[in-house]
């Protein structure tokens, strides 16, 4: 079967063409009165240092910058130990819950250890164990940890 065609007059479509056109002149006066663009002043490149332009243009952000550091203070960290921690007992049970294990296992290994009021895995620790998966988790893992004043205790992967 073939497709019905309707057929438009030219008189229809150029005035439902001139009658879109008029909206879309209506909404571009509408948005250059919204917009205000900012007059920027000319200026040679050769007049510019390489200092001073990264300080011109990077000046906010590199304030910003400055600020963060000075105000993190550092932890006193009391105990820093390196362990290689043996995971090969968390393959006891499913394979399908060998990974979850051996997070539990080494969350109870720096208990042990460290004796903290808190205890804090890096991500890095975690994506090593879940690396391959669930069900292979590597057989030890060595890790960098560490105890500061307020007894929190962040477990690292050690280099």
């Amino acid at each position: 079967m073939a497709k019905k065609r309707k057929e438009i007059s030219l008189d229809d479509l150029e005035e439902e063409l001139a009658e879109e056109g008029e909206d879309l002149e209506e909404i571009q006066e509408e948005l250059e009165e919204e917009e205000e663009i900012e007059e920027i002043e000319e200026f040679s490149l050769d007049d510019i240092t390489a200092e001073e332009e990264v300080t011109e243009v990077f000046e906010e952000e590199y304030e910003e910058e400055v600020a963060e550091e000075i105000e993190e203070p550092e932890e006193e960290i009391i105990d820093e130990r390196v362990y290689t921690v043996p995971l090969k007992y968390a393959r006891k049970g499913p394979r399908t819950k060998w990974a979850k294990k051996s997070i539990r296992y080494l969350r109870e290994f720096a208990t042990r250890h460290m004796k903290p009021e808190h205890l804090v895995i890096s991500q890095e620790v975690n994506e090593k164990i879940w690396e391959r998966g669930i069900q292979k988790v590597p057989l030890r893992l060595r890790i960098r940890v560490t105890k500061n004043i307020d007894g929190l205790v962040v477990v690292y992967l050690a280099e």
